[in-house]
């Protein structure tokens, strides 16, 4: 249930009231904390504003506070049943909750899997709710009710809404069934479908789990030619050091993400020069292994697979 957290999240409301105008700001932002004090403020005086009401489970959800997300979410179910988000996200909630407990999980799926069934019944369009029933087949184990044609069906009404969200879903479901093939064939149909980074993405991890790592970096350089992003080029500098391949060419996009680094990239460039320490320690060029995990370490010194990596290259 690992896409619960996106996908519940993702909606965020756009409010008319001037009390509540710079809420939207506050979380894209991230500020969810602020966020969600002026919502609770704003719900003592109008305690049965649905739209508050969601805003301020989605301010929990985002920290992680399940227990006072389940609590809104359920407020919202107990006052519109026929809203089916609503169901979802009340489901989801439950869901994650579960993945942090999982002693008491069995308690919650029950009620986990009848909130996104009554979700994609109300909405017969909703397509997170039946990624949701996607995944929450494949995971649970058969005793509770876990079932591969289930997910299938699921995934087969996906794509009858959208095809890359249906291959996806398909691909998703063999690759966790341990089919890789068919898992393959489903991700590279959805790259011809929509060829988003997210579907390259996919297939890119097929390839890194069943040690491809050749197939995973030619994904990659695929994607970079459709889409030019600089986090792809630290991509490929990852797979070549982590699989001791290609080196040159890892090499030579390590430190183009460097170059051209900014923020919206996403991995902090100390990263990148943990890569590059792999890259020449392969290489057995121990003070170049050691100036780029020092600097990796400069940036970011309570990352502890640095200091790990450090040891090893004073070991060469």
């Amino acid at each position: 249930m690992n896409k619960f957290l996106f996908l519940l999240l993702c909606p965020i409301l756009a409010f008319s009231q001037s009390s509540l105008s710079g809420v939207e700001s506050l979380f894209q932002k991230k500020k969810y904390t602020e966020a969600q004090e002026i919502v609770a403020n704003y719900l003592e005086k109008h305690p049965y504003n649905l739209e508050a009401i969601e805003l301020l489970g989605d301010a929990f959800g985002h920290q992680k506070k399940w227990d006072r997300a389940i609590e809104q979410y359920g407020k919202l179910v107990e006052a519109k049943e026929n809203i089916a988000n609503y169901h979802y996200k009340y489901g989801g909630a439950l869901g994650m909750k579960a993945l942090e407990n999982k002693f008491k999980a069995i308690s919650f799926i029950g009620d986990v899997k009848s909130s996104f069934l009554k979700a994609a019944e109300l909405d017969q369009n909703h397509i997170e709710a039946r990624w949701a029933l996607v995944e929450l087949y494949m995971q649970l184990p058969g005793i509770f009710g876990g079932s591969k044609s289930k997910s299938l069906h699921y995934a087969e009404e996906l794509e009858n809404l959208s095809k890359v969200d249906g291959y996806l879903a398909k691909g998703y479901v063999y690759e966790y069934d341990k089919e890789p093939e068919l898992a393959e064939k489903f991700y590279k149909m959805a790259i011809k479908e929509g060829g988003s980074l997210t579907c390259f993405e996919k297939l890119t991890q097929l390839y890194e789990n069943e040690n491809e790592p050749k197939k995973a970096i030619e994904n990659i350089e695929k994607a970079q030619k459709k889409h030019s992003r600089n986090a792809l080029h630290y991509q490929i500098g990852k797979v070549a050091a982590e699989y001791n391949i290609e080196l040159k060419k890892g090499e030579q996009c390590l430190q183009t993400y460097l170059k051209n680094y900014s923020a919206e990239d996403g991995v902090p460039k100390a990263w990148a020069h943990y890569r590059l320490a792999q890259i020449h320690m392969h290489r057995h060029n121990k003070n170049q292994a050691l100036k780029h995990i020092d600097l990796a370490i400069a940036e970011l010194p309570k990352v502890k697979p640095f200091k790990k990596q450090k040891e090893k290259i004073l070991s060469l």
